[in-house]
């Protein structure tokens, strides 16, 4: 599964918002029936409600928690909070989708304003059901590394990210 990672790293996604990790689930992230593949453009308008995201792995007594962040906005000088945090789920049972879990901050649209930005989802596997509260969690000032040490969930299990940018009447068409 090394692979898979590949697009990770070069996408500064290992680095920027995780440390190295193997894969060790496989998760599909689907908007309006359209598969996220690493590092591929989407627009802003085709992001507007929740995906689909599916846990392919585990069984139904092992629970995951999705995180979806954007480390790409302007923000603090401190990189360890410098991602803005669009959605988290928890409690997500193995082979379901995040509709079975439960949903600690809502989902937010994506709105990049300036640049390209990337949009991260991340898996963790939980040690167990109810285990991840959203400690003092912030949308501007949230550090993926940190939700995880704090919430005890280990290294990612999965990981996919798509870029955006800001539309404009242009490219809309």
């Amino acid at each position: 599964m090394a692979r898979n990672v590949e697009p990770l790293v070069v996408g500064r996604v290992v680095g920027d918002v995780l440390d190295s990790f193997s894969p060790k689930v496989k998760m599909t992230v689907t908007y309006n029936n359209k598969q996220v593949c690493n590092g591929q453009e989407l627009f802003p308008s085709a992001v507007t409600i929740r995906p689909r995201v599916e846990v392919q792995g585990g069984d139904m007594r092992t629970f995951f928690t999705l995180v979806m962040t954007d480390p790409d906005v302007p923000g603090p000088s401190d990189p360890y909070l410098r991602e803005h945090l669009h959605w988290i789920v928890t409690d997500i049972p193995g082979t379901t989708d995040a509709t079975f879990g439960k949903e600690l901050v809502s989902y937010e649209i994506p709105r990049p304003n300036i640049g390209i930005h990337r949009f991260v989802f991340v898996l963790f596997k939980q040690k167990c059901r109810q285990s991840v509260s959203p400690h003092d969690v912030s949308r501007d000032h949230f550090n993926t590394r940190n939700f995880a040490n704090v919430n005890d969930l280990g290294p990612p299990v999965a990981a996919v990210f798509f870029n955006a940018q800001r539309e404009t009447a242009a490219r809309r068409r």
